[in-house]
């Protein structure tokens, strides 16, 4: 498979991220990698959205803290980028809304059309306008005002490294013989783009509980978007699947991360790195980057909450 017929893909985690652990970005970077071997996807960036303060889950401490923890979490990583949206509206969004926001903001910066899992894009056209209006972006005609592919192909590049941290290799964009499109709209090869939502085996679980989720959102995420589950140890995600006739229904849509990777899932427990950080437990360490923890202890957060 070429590298412009692979999937590229964002991945999009939301969460409490009360405070964000170690795990949190290995499940990142083993997703990535998961992908990446699978020889399907080429995964461009990814995206930590922490949830709004007024989720109402016990002992969440403020957004400007959580984004601050996060922003420290991932200052070396070249990939993952935190994304304040979520939080700054005035009330909870849904996971469905969150997924729904960033592949409309990529429309809306790359120009691009982004493909669902059940509906995939038909050569997808960056140099178009969403609105599909009749002027054309330029006729043969007037070749003197012609878009250069560094004009165009430029601008997509850094619409996504806003969105995504990484510029895409404009190399993988390439021409169609422009002289064939007989003074119609200059066309490019696909870029397929999708946003992923990713997530441990425990959300995976949640879509089975009656009444939890909306049956819609649920249809969205999964039938639209498509998930790629890190599982945690010892979880069968086949049984999980095999309880809610939806994620047998798009069964194809929910990519499982499987790895020889020897770190625990443990670590990505939040309630952990806080139960370890009010008893003083050294083994904090296991959970939390050391940026991550100095800021909780220079902010006294968790000090004084339980669980």
């Amino acid at each position: 498979m070429t590298e412009t017929a692979k999937t590229h893909v964002i991945l999009l985690a939301c969460g409490s991220f009360n405070p964000i652990t170690k795990g949190h970005i290995q499940m990142f970077e083993r997703a990535r990698d998961y992908l990446h071997k699978s020889g399907r996807f080429i995964v461009i960036g990814g995206i930590i959205s922490p949830v709004h303060d007024s989720y109402g889950k016990q002992g969440l401490v403020s957004s400007r803290h959580r984004l601050n923890m996060c922003q420290l979490a991932v200052q070396n990583s070249d990939w993952i980028r935190v994304d304040p949206w979520e939080c700054y509206q005035d009330t909870w969004q849904t996971t469905c809304s969150v997924l729904e926001h960033h592949r409309d903001l990529m429309k809306r910066v790359t120009g691009c059309i982004l493909s669902n899992v059940n509906t995939p894009s038909v050569t997808p056209v960056i140099s178009q306008s969403l609105n599909q209006s009749t002027q054309p972006v330029y006729q043969n005609s007037n070749l003197t005002n012609k878009p250069t592919a560094v004009r165009i192909l430029g601008k997509v590049g850094e619409g996504l490294s806003r969105i995504c941290c990484v510029r895409p290799n404009l190399q993988r964009v390439t021409f169609v013989d422009e002289n064939a499109n007989l003074g119609t709209v200059m066309r490019y090869e696909e870029i397929e783009l999708r946003i992923l939502l990713l997530c441990g085996s425990d959300l995976l679980e949640s879509f089975c509980i009656p009444g939890l989720w909306n049956e819609s959102d649920m249809e969205v995420i999964v039938g639209d978007f498509g998930i790629v589950v890190v599982p945690r140890d010892g979880t069968d995600t086949e049984q999980i699947m095999n309880h809610s006739s939806l994620l047998r229904k798009y069964k194809n849509n929910i990519l499982v991360v499987k790895d020889d990777s020897n770190h625990p899932m443990s670590i990505v427990s939040s309630t952990k790195s806080r139960l370890a950080l009010q008893h003083g437990d050294g083994h904090v360490v296991d959970y939390l980057s050391q940026p991550v923890i100095d800021y909780v202890l220079k902010s006294q957060l968790y000090i004084n909450t339980s669980g």
